[in-house]
């Protein structure tokens, strides 16, 4: 057998599940080819031949190398194949991106057949993805009088790159499709439970909404070859919850263009859209692709005579059309007027917000990556040339408003600004290039990022970033094949590639199966820092934290940096004081249901929420900025004491410092480094030289909420609300109920307690709470199971220490074995308590899972329809969200408590407290940036 019919056999495998070849990377393989293309009578000349023209990736995959290298041969008439010219080579570099291709043709730009250097210099103008190793080439040859160099310097100089790629049309002609009522998660778009396939985009893009919507665009697409689909969130927001990349890769693969006749199953440019627009993660992610994201407003609050709400008999505002998107209707976007248009050209509405002149530079250019680099390499030309830099694309906005005060985010972008103008202060909806302190990448969308780097031939993290770490949270309970085949990989590449990798590639560490976002939480030791993460649940708790695509994360790694317009913040302060029988979890749920009380609309939603929240450790006040996520907030700014800020450094310390003593740091000893940046910061603020991050006075915020603790009296629950007549209302996180309304009659099928959004105290209540159960009843019985997942290794270790683990183990019935990690998800459950591995377990919906139709009780985030339980026939499967003491008194009722009992259960336990901080003074101007 050889690696072509291994690859052979692979193929009629992927036949049977009406899959095409999948795309080659090995260059092994490829060199096989090759030598059978070579090879005039060879059986599989043709198909080889096939494979390597339309089948091979590109960048710096090892694959690319060797086409590279052949593609080089043939130009220089070393080796003849009559089906591909030394033009067709020179094209099929083209659409090679970067790395080994750029290196070619530089070696043939700057070689000795002057013909060939003409050649590929043409080539050479229409490529971006330049490194340093190329630019220095470049420079080096120019600074030797060679005249080719100095030809494409002036050209990139110019950024003809760009200035020379068709405009963007200006008719855009689409067809409606209705994807769903109501918010529409990225779950919809690539199930959190087919994770290990997002690498192979053709086999993920079938698990895209239902084979049966499948069908539908195909048949619209069918009726209307001139149109693209248009992707729908009605009454709702598309893409909320995460980033997701592989969402946006789906949707273009089935509505979108493709990007490169040579390159298979990468589609660019969709179109999405929605009654509430598009999450502002979410389109983030569709600008990498070049894509479109609408704000459709096409449903609106109903107003009387006098211009007031028109109410229904719940007190929920009643919705009128203003115009309809129903499935099949063909609406056209005009680029020029930025307005969606009918068929008879009456405008729908402005679409400005879409076609700004940045995001019109991401559709032209195909994507926000080649204008990130464009840019790059723009700057480098002009400095190499000696020039004046003359910027082809549109000048960044810069708002500036005299005699106004910062909000903490403006002045953490203020601070980390790159290529702004000198001396001027940035406020909100400035466009900024900023840098990137930390980058975490996750390990189901991490193959994606390793992809995103080759294609943009990185091969290297920057080295303006601190730290960059890949997790292994997302895989963490269940090693099984797929698992198998995916990580160790992973972990390879991005350990060669300068990350701190939960998962040591030589085996000589402990797998640390942490949860990403409380790691990143930990190795944040600045809170000016700005991080970038592969989950919408990167929100630290110091910092400002942004979930991202993987793609976005890639270039973050790559470059160093991140660009982003400076978003509004809404400032959340508390009042009153907090009841001893309430835990902060229930304060996270009340701010939200206060919010809506006090704003009558989610104020909250694509903004910052600055929470004033200074007394509480890094590691509790996480809870909160965690949750935003589900707020729809683009993100969270904590607002902490000087005192608490030194607190939550040194836990950081003593936590990076375990991970150096597991032997995790690399040869650049990045761990030890961030140690001493945060001895640096502690110091800092010990002498308040610089103290901890607060707002200016006269700071302006888009709203501001009060969260009153004196109304907290019972704990909150969030409810998926799955039989709500308006479909849209479901699955939403803005229904928030007092425990009181369930009566102690809800049947619970199953607690879970773990995932980003308990800490070490949660687990100590656990350990508490069945110590006072053990004590009132002699033994404690579960009713319903208990999953127990502790997000980090560090956390178990430390509850070891103290005496805690011990109850714990007493009343499981299953405890997790590192030596033998499960090799299938389980779905079947006894009435015991489940002692999980650390890591996202039953959030993540592709580990454990509950039985259909269950009603589940967790400390998770997720509502989304079927992530944590599916619908049977009779029955919707639920996730409600509770605090910790809720979801284990629950497990051991069987039921949701009342609340006498509640009380009863937690009287002398440590929840957590929160105390709203003394006022703190806030800066009077724009200082500490």
């Amino acid at each position: 057998m050889s690696l072509y019919t291994d690859y052979l056999s692979e193929i009629e495998t992927r036949k049977t599940q009406g899959l095409h070849p999948k795309p080659i990377e090995d260059d092994a393989l490829v060199a096989e080819m090759i030598e059978q293309i070579k090879d005039s009578g060879n059986e599989h000349r043709e198909t080889s031949l096939n494979f390597f023209i339309y089948n091979t990736l590109p960048g710096t995959t090892s694959a690319a190398g060797v086409k590279a290298a052949f593609l080089k041969d043939i130009i220089l008439g070393a080796v003849e194949v009559s089906e591909i010219s030394a033009e067709f080579a020179f094209e099929l570099l083209s659409h090679m991106k970067g790395g080994p291709s750029v290196a070619v043709l530089l070696d043939l730009a700057l070689g000795d057949d002057a013909a060939i250097a003409a050649q590929a210099a043409e080539v050479l103008k229409t490529q971006v993805f330049l490194y340093e190793a190329d630019t220095d080439r470049l420079e080096e040859a120019y600074k030797a009088g060679n005249i080719v160099a100095k030809e494409l310097l002036e050209s990139y100089a110019k950024a003809e790159f760009f200035t020379k790629l068709p405009e963007l049309e200006e008719e855009i002609k689409v067809v409606t499709y209705i994807a769903g009522i109501g918010d529409i998660s990225t779950d919809l778009l690539s199930p959190g439970a087919e994770a290990h396939s997002r690498a192979d985009r053709e086999l993920h893009g079938q698990c895209m909404c239902s084979p049966e919507q499948q069908k539908e665009i195909q048949a619209l697409q069918a009726a209307h070859p001139d149109a693209r689909v248009m992707l729908i969130a009605e009454k709702g927001t598309m893409g909320v919850g995460s980033s997701r990349m592989s969402g946006v890769n789906n949707v273009a693969l089935w509505t979108g263009k493709k990007a490169s006749p040579y390159v298979p199953f990468i589609n660019i440019a969709p179109v999405v859209a929605g009654t509430n627009g598009i999450s502002p993660i979410f389109l983030t992610t569709v600008g990498v692709t070049g894509g479109i994201g609408i704000d459709l407003d096409n449903w609106v609050k109903k107003l009387d005579a006098d211009g007031n709400v028109v109410e229904d008999e719940d007190g929920e505002a009643v919705l009128e059309q203003t115009y309809s998107v129903e499935t099949g209707k063909v609406l056209t976007i005009n680029t020029k007027t930025k307005t969606l248009q009918d068929a008879d050209g009456t405008v729908l509405k402005d679409v400005s917000a879409a076609f700004t002149p940045q995001k019109m530079e991401f559709m032209k250019a195909g994507g926000s990556y080649a204008v990130v680099f464009g840019k790059k390499l723009q700057t480098f030309a002009a400095g190499a040339l000696g020039q004046e830099l003359k910027s082809a694309y549109a000048p960044s906005k810069e708002i500036s408003v005299e005699g106004q005060g910062l909000t903490a985010v403006e002045k953490i972008f203020n601070r980390n600004a790159l290529g702004t103008t000198p001396g001027k202060t940035l406020h909100a909806g400035s466009d900024v290039r900023v840098k990137v302190n930390v980058v975490g990448s996750q390990d189901t969308t991490g193959p994606m990022t390793a992809q995103e780097l080759e294609a943009m031939a990185a091969t290297v993290i920057s080295p303006s970033v601190d730290i960059g770490y890949q997790s292994g949270c997302h895989t963490a309970s269940v090693w099984d094949k797929k698992a198998q085949d995916n990580i160790p990989k992973l972990m390879k590449f991005m350990n060669d590639f300068g990350l701190i990798t939960a998962r040591d590639p030589k085996g000589e560490y402990h797998a640390m199966t942490d949860v990403i976002h409380k790691v990143l939480n930990d190795i944040t030791i600045d809170d000016r820092a700005i991080i970038v993460g592969g989950d919408s649940h990167t929100r630290m708790s110091k910092g400002v934290a942004f979930g991202a695509d993987s793609g976005t994360v890639a270039l973050a790694l790559a470059t160093g940096e991140a660009a982003m317009p400076i978003p509004e913040s809404v400032k959340v302060t508390f009042k009153g004081k907090m009841a001893d029988h309430m835990d902060f979890r229930d304060v996270v749920h009340a701010t939200q249901a206060q919010m809506l009380d006090q704003h009558d609309d989610n104020v909250f939603q694509g903004r910052i929420i600055e929470v004033h929240i200074g007394t509480l450790l890094a590691d509790q006040a996480f809870t909160f900025t965690d949750w935003t996520a589900e707020m729809k907030a683009k993100a969270s700014v904590c607002i902490s004491n000087d005192e608490t800020l030194i607190g939550s450094l040194e836990l950081a310390k003593s936590r990076i410092q375990i991970m150096i003593d597991k032997g995790m740091d690399n040869e650049k000893a990045v761990l030890a480094n961030l140690n001493k940046l945060a001895d640096a910061r502690i110091a800092e603020l010990k002498s308040g030289e610089v103290p901890a991050l607060v707002p200016d006075k006269d700071a302006k915020y888009f709203a501001e909420v009060v969260v009153d603790l004196d109304q907290i009296v019972e704990p909150m629950i969030a409810d998926p609300d799955v039989n709500n007549d308006d479909v849209s209302k479901r699955y939403t996180h803005d229904t928030i109920r007092p425990v009181s309304y369930y009566g102690g009659e809800k049947k619970v099928d199953l607690g879970f307690i773990g995932s980003c959004m308990v800490h070490k105290g949660d687990m100590k209540i656990v350990a508490q709470m069945l110590r006072n159960i053990e004590k009132q009843n002699g033994t404690v019985e579960f009713n319903a199971p208990l999953v127990v997942a502790a997000p980090t290794y560090n956390i178990i270790d430390e509850l070891k220490e103290e005496g805690d683990w011990d109850i714990l183990q007493k009343y499981s019935g299953f405890e997790f074995d590192d030596m033998f990690p499960k090799a299938q998800a389980r779905t079947e459950y006894e009435n015991i308590m489940y002692l999980e591995r650390p890591g996202c377990s039953l959030c993540m919906g592709n580990q454990e899972k509950a039985a259909k139709g269950d009603t589940v009780l967790a400390t998770s985030t997720r509502l989304f329809q079927g992530r944590v339980v599916a619908d049977t026939a009779d029955k919707k499967g639920e996730s409600l969200l509770a605090s910790t003491p809720v979801v284990v008194l629950a497990a051991v009722l069987g039921r949701t408590p009342t609340l006498a009992e509640y009380k009863a259960a937690v009287e002398g336990i440590n929840l957590t407290k929160f105390a709203p901080p003394l006022q703190k003074p806030l800066d009077a101007k724009s200082v500490h940036f």
